[in-house]
C-alpha cells in the first residue's frame, strides 16, 4: 500500500459536544496513511480548543482570537500544508469505513482529480441528496423548502439523480461538509473565497475548480462518509441572514441566473 500524505482540516465553534467522535473516527479509519490533522477553532467559549489539546494530542489546533467563518478559517491551514492531499471535514462527519484511503487510490490514477465529493450518507444509511450543479435561485429554493424523502423534479436535476449513483460522475458543485482536494489544487485557488462568511463558500470553491482549465471535480460514490446534519439556518434567524448574504454575494460574483 502507498504510503499517502494526506492533510485535514476541521474548523470549530462551540463544537466540543460533538467533536470528540468526529475526530475519533477520522483517526480509526487513517491508520494506513500519514496523517497531519489540524482543528481551527473560531473563538469557541465551550472549551472546544482546550478539549481537544487534552483529548487529542496528536492533533494541531490553532485559535483564532474571533470568529473568522468557515472559509477564512480553513483557509488559515494553507501555509502549512505539505501535503498531497488535504480534507475540509466538518465536525459532525463521521468516518465508518477507509474512505480515505479509496479517495486518495483514485486520484492517484487521475491527475485531473482537483476536488473529490463522496457519497454522503444520513447516520441511519439513508443518502443525502446534495447540489452537485452550480446553484440558481430555483435549485436553491427548491432545496431549502423541500419536505418529505422524495425528491421534486427540481432537486432531482439540481441534485443529479439522472446520474448513474454507482459510478464517478465529473460535477460543478459539492457540498463543504467533506471535500477531498488535490493540496496542490487548493492552494493553487488559494483555498475559499473569504468574502463568504458561511454557506455557498463550497459552491463556489467547486465551482472554481471546475472552471479552472486544470483541474476537475468529481462526484464519487465508491466512498462513503456520514454526515450528522443539522440544518441550522432553518432554525436561526441570525443564519437565515448569513445564508442570503451569501446567496447574494455569490450570484454578484457569478452573475444572477434565476432559472
Amino acid at each position: 500500500m502507498k504510503d499517502y500524505t494526506v492533510s485535514a482540516c476541521i474548523v470549530t465553534f462551540n463544537s466540543k459536544k460533538i467533536i470528540e467522535r468526529t475526530i475519533q473516527s477520522i483517526l480509526d479509519f487513517t491508520k494506513d496513511i500519514h496523517l497531519e490533522f489540524f482543528v481551527v477553532d473560531n473563538a469557541s467559549t465551550d472549551g472546544t480548543a482546550e478539549f481537544i489539546r487534552s483529548r487529542f494530542p496528536q492533533v494541531k489546533v490553532i485559535e483564532n482570537k474571533e470568529n473568522l467563518g468557515f472559509g477564512a478559517a480553513h483557509n488559515k491551514v494553507i501555509p502549512l500544508l505539505t501535503s498531497k492531499y488535504h480534507i475540509v471535514v466538518n465536525p459532525d462527519i463521521i468516518l465508518k469505513s477507509n474512505a480515505v484511503s479509496t479517495l486518495c487510490e483514485w486520484a492517484d490514477e487521475h491527475e485531473e482529480a482537483g476536488l473529490l465529493s463522496p457519497q454522503i450518507v444520513f447516520d441511519d444509511g439513508r443518502i443525502q441528496q446534495l447540489g452537485k450543479r452550480n446553484p440558481t435561485f430555483r435549485y436553491l429554493a427548491s432545496h431549502r423548502f423541500h419536505s418529505g424523502d422524495e425528491p421534486s423534479e427540481t432537486m432531482k436535476e439540481y441534485c443529479m439523480l439522472d446520474a448513474p449513483s454507482d459510478r464517478v460522475t465529473e460535477i460543478s458543485n459539492a457540498t463543504g461538509c467533506f471535500m477531498f482536494f488535490r493540496t496542490e489544487a487548493f492552494r493553487a485557488l488559494g483555498g475559499f473565497d473569504e468574502r463568504f462568511f458561511m454557506y455557498l463558500e463550497d459552491c463556489d470553491i467547486a465551482r472554481r475548480v471546475s472552471e479552472s482549465g486544470k483541474y476537475k471535480a468529481y462526484f464519487f460514490p465508491m466512498a462513503e462518509v456520514t454526515h450528522l446534519w443539522e440544518r441550522e439556518s432553518k432554525r436561526s434567524k441570525k443564519l437565515l441572514i448569513v445564508h442570503i448574504q451569501s446567496i447574494i454575494r455569490y450570484f454578484l460574483k457569478w452573475g444572477i441566473r434565476i432559472w
